[in-house]
């Protein structure tokens, strides 16, 4: 999503001319160092005993369809592929590519040890939000833009709600390993309050982008009031909280445990009508 999003930004508001094949080429690129980036996380999960029972949202490893060894080699061609891709396009959108790709790449390859430490919602956050949106811009404009930095956020709020419930569902697995993530300093708690934060607060930063630069009159550049659309979104937001607060006593045996896959879909959604919104944008301009 967040390319589709960066892609749409770039042709409507950078007024870039949309290349279709540097599109795909994008998608097939971030889907390479996306799936790298999971397959070496399920290994980490796996062989520091983090992950051992099969659950809906289970991967390869966990149901014995692959090894660890199988996994971690397959993850390496992934990056391979997805470095050399990634190479091959920057040298046809420009430098601020390398550089935006370069710390993508780094930060996928190193997401076990930054989970480990507490960093792992930083490295989603950079690497599945703001960096795919920024490089999806470099690619369809050619430079560099912090518009879609900025508006990317929300989007990237929802990545980090995924892996947060992932996370929150493991706080007691996770402790017993000594690994510690951001829900397993805030306690079960803190994460509900986090976790309400991250599917709620997007939808407030849209509002708060579309209304504060038009109030102020400064150099923010106000979001089309297409993004309204946005709150299509919210009575999905709605539903997930009211998974999360009823966690202990949930309507179905797996709600909880399958918060993590519940709020993927929530950021599809929202994802496509941020998407949307542009494109209307788009439309109402030009038409």
């Amino acid at each position: 999503m967040p390319v589709a999003f960066g892609t749409a930004l770039a042709v409507v508001m950078g007024e870039a001319r949309f290349s279709p094949l540097r599109f795909l080429w994008a998608i097939a690129t971030m889907v390479l160092l996306h799936a790298a980036a999971n397959i070496l996380s399920d290994v980490f999960d796996f062989r520091h005993g983090l992950d051992r029972e099969v659950t809906p949202v289970s991967g390869a490893v966990v149901r014995g369809w692959l090894t660890d060894v199988q996994a971690m080699r397959g993850a390496a061609v992934l990056f391979g592929l997805g470095t050399i891709s990634g190479l091959l396009i920057a040298r046809t959108a420009g430098r601020p590519l390398f550089i935006v790709g370069g710390v993508g790449v780094a930060v996928g390859a190193g997401y076990t040890l930054l989970k480990a430490r507490a960093l792992g919602d930083l490295a989603v956050f950079l690497d599945f939000g703001l960096l795919g949106a920024a490089g999806a811009w470099i690619v369809q404009a050619g430079s560099f833009s912090w518009l879609p930095v900025l508006w990317t956020v929300p989007m990237a709020m929802l990545v980090i709600a995924i892996l947060h419930a992932n996370n929150w569902r493991d706080i007691a697995s996770d402790g017993e390993r000594r690994v510690r993530t951001v829900a397993g300093h805030l306690g079960d708690r803190g994460s509900l309050a986090y976790y309400g934060v991250l599917i709620f607060g997007p939808v407030l930063i849209d509002l708060a982008f579309i209304a504060l630069p038009r109030l102020s009159r400064g150099p923010l550049r106000p979001m089309p009031w297409t993004f309204l659309v946005v709150l299509l979104a919210l009575p999905n937001a709605l539903r997930l909280w009211g998974r999360a607060v009823r966690r202990a006593a949930p309507r179905a045996p797996l709600d909880f445990i399958i918060l993590d896959g519940a709020t993927a879909s929530h950021n599809l959604v929202f994802g496509l009508l941020s998407t949307a919104a542009v494109i209307l944008e788009g439309i109402l301009r030009w038409g």
